[in-house]
């Protein structure tokens, strides 16, 4: 199984912390060592888990709008996007349990033309108000149907680092890795008010491979 690069320092950390109370519940537990070591082993091996890097065909899209996450649809509503549209758009939110893949990836292909890093608070990914106050990126795509596209990663109430590794003037391609968010957390994505939905709350999407949405040129 292939391991996000994010994985490196906690992994470290847990493995040090593993060895140690192993090490202190066999010493002074003895034949109750198991007790705390197998549901420590269990933990463990969802550190792993969690930072794996499953193998995907990422296809080109053009007006395809592409899950960039895997997760859950918590809300499809027309909402008003202040930072960039500054105008009505509808909102699309999924939330990544612990237990998903946390690969964030571009949900269109086009130019990156904006970005900005926002502190915040740390409120359950899926409250609503986690969108405009909780620790969260936003970046804005002009796509080749000729659509501005804003989505965000927001930190959820275990999330404490958002990675995000792209930069205004670079070329996303819909699928493809931009960044990383540790532990539960959420991706909004906000587009044109004309653009057909391909999917409903409740929908499980698996990232650069479902689509969403479709853009109407």
């Amino acid at each position: 199984m292939k391991l996000h690069k994010e994985s490196k320092g906690t992994i470290i950390v847990a493995t040090i912390l593993f060895a140690i109370i192993s090490f202190v519940s066999v010493h002074f537990l003895e034949m109750w060592a198991l007790l705390i070591i197998i549901p420590l082993l269990i933990i463990f091996g969802l550190v792993f888990w969690f930072f794996r890097v499953p193998n995907r065909d990422i296809l080109d899209h053009k007006e395809n709008v592409i899950a960039p996450v895997d997760g859950k649809v918590v809300m499809i509503k027309e909402v008003d996007e202040d930072e960039f549209i500054k105008g009505k758009a509808i909102q699309i939110s999924i939330f990544m349990s612990p237990l998903n893949v946390h690969i964030c990836r571009y949900p269109v292909s086009g130019n990156v033309i904006y970005k900005k890093y926002h502190p915040g608070k740390y409120l359950v990914a899926w409250h609503e108000k986690s969108s405009t106050e909780n620790e969260r990126t936003t970046v804005a795509i002009d796509s080749l149907t000729h659509h501005k596209v804003v989505f965000r990663q927001i930190a959820g109430y275990v999330a404490r680092r958002i990675v995000f590794k792209c930069n205004e003037g670079d070329i996303a391609k819909a699928g493809h890795e931009f960044g990383f968010i540790k532990f539960g957390s959420r991706m909004d994505i906000f587009l044109p008010l004309d653009t057909e939905i391909n999917c409903k709350i409740g929908d499980k999407t698996k990232g650069g491979i479902d689509i969403i949405a479709k853009m109407i040129e």
